[in-house]
């Protein structure tokens, strides 16, 4: 599918992009959220859309909003927080059938977008304020799902080595906030803050099925009135050519050990080496024929998993592996080998070809949900240069090998991580 496809208008307050396909029998709407990461909002951010999804004025507990969801052919309703670079995404999505494909001709996309903005705009209060018991049920549940992180010790190293390597840097928060910082919120900070973000924040709202453009910019002018804004830009900071390793020992009562490396790159989504780095990526951890898996886990039998990824807006390259803690020396010697090989370019032009070939079927894969599109499609929100996913597909083709391995000399290994038992040493 072609980005050019997406149709953009700027509106007051926020940006309408309608993407019209008749790929997906249902209409997605989704509602994004974007502002600098910082922790005098970070947990603030984390409990709001779940206090928002809990009830509306009109639908005043979860109950009666559940049944009309239902009552709108099963509907689906959720929300999410996450990161991109230094700026923290609220995202809300609803999922609705499309009444071309029912008997019945009900105007379900007219009354998606009017539940989603009554969600968003409407929400369910108490004197002027959000009611004390919702709030007080979504941050019992916050508390959960951030204590619960320490028990996926997979996601847990994961969340400490970039605690480790961005330490005075935003991206280095939690995207669910601090679990200390739950307590002190009220129901009137958490409106204070919600009238704040509904102000400030770079606001998108995503319509993508097959759908009439004119009828959907109607009813967004119809139920959403915001005030012009001038978005927060968080500048990308590149790296020193001088990094010194950081190393963290973390002992736990595990059975098995996690060693997570960082790496900094300098490049960013949008970047003209950001293709050649997506390369480099599937060759040294992104994929089953990665070296990673291949020499880490197939050929010498160290790791449960061994694999690496990029974060395209922070320009960081993450190891992540599974490993009998007796082990840690000879597989981190093994990964920093893979790497060498890697700047020295030793792999095959047929491992090229099966990697690109592999990142332009995964690209492919993602946007034929149109969740996944989406998330695509906001990179170009969050970067500083717009990609189309035509230029993407064909500048992932253009790589050359020596493309490759210019990228690996800016690769540098900033912080190791791993966390063991109690009783092995170092």
């Amino acid at each position: 599918m072609s980005q050019d496809q997406q149709i953009i208008t700027d509106k007051q307050g926020y940006r309408l992009n309608i993407v019209r396909t008749q790929k997906y029998k249902t209409n997605t709407i989704v509602w994004k959220m974007k502002a600098p990461l910082s922790i005098d909002t970070v947990t603030l951010r984390a409990l709001l859309p779940q206090v928002l999804q809990s009830s509306t004025a009109k639908y005043p507990s979860t109950t009666s909003l559940r049944t009309y969801l239902e009552d709108l052919y099963g509907a689906a309703l959720y929300v999410n927080v996450g990161k991109k670079g230094e700026y923290h995404i609220i995202t809300v999505t609803l999922e609705i059938a499309n009444e071309k494909f029912l008997s019945d001709s009900e105007p379900l996309l007219a009354k998606g977008i009017e539940l989603l903005t009554d969600v968003l705009f409407k929400p369910n209060l108490e004197n002027g304020i959000f009611v004390q018991k919702s709030v007080n049920q979504e941050k019992r549940t916050l508390k959960q799902r951030i204590q619960s992180l320490n028990d996926d010790k997979m996601r847990y190293s994961s969340i400490r080595l970039v605690e480790e390597m961005c330490k005075d840097e935003p991206y280095g928060l939690e995207v669910n906030g601090v679990l200390s910082e739950v307590d002190g919120i009220t129901s009137q900070s958490l409106y204070d803050y919600y009238v704040h973000a509904l102000e400030t924040d770079e606001l998108d709202l995503y319509v993508v099925g097959d759908i009439n453009e004119a009828e959907v910019e109607s009813l967004c002018d119809q139920f959403i009135n915001l005030t012009q804004r001038k978005p927060q830009q968080q500048p990308f900071v590149r790296p020193s050519d001088d990094i010194e390793v950081n190393e963290v020992v973390e002992k736990q009562d595990v059975a098995q050990g996690k060693l997570n490396m960082g790496y900094r790159t300098g490049i960013i989504y949008g970047d003209p080496k950001y293709f050649a780095l997506q390369v480099f990526n599937g060759i040294f951890g992104g994929f089953s024929h990665s070296k990673l898996f291949l020499e880490v886990r197939e050929k010498n039998s160290l790791a449960y998993y061994a694999a690496s990824r990029i974060e395209s807006h922070k320009g960081l390259l993450m190891v992540v592996s599974g490993i009998q803690s007796e082990n840690y020396q000879k597989t981190l010697s093994i990964i920093n080998e893979q790497m060498e090989a890697m700047k020295k370019g030793d792999f095959s032009d047929e491992i090229i070809d099966q990697t690109k070939a592999v990142i332009e079927n995964q690209l492919l894969e993602t946007i034929d949900n149109a969740n996944g599109l989406v998330e695509v499609l906001y990179h170009n929100v969050v970067a500083p240069k717009k990609v189309t996913i035509d230029e993407w597909l064909e500048q992932v083709k253009k790589v050359t090998r020596n493309e490759i391995i210019e990228v690996g000399k800016q690769v540098q290994l900033d912080t190791i991580y791993f966390l063991t038992g109690m009783e092995v040493a170092k």
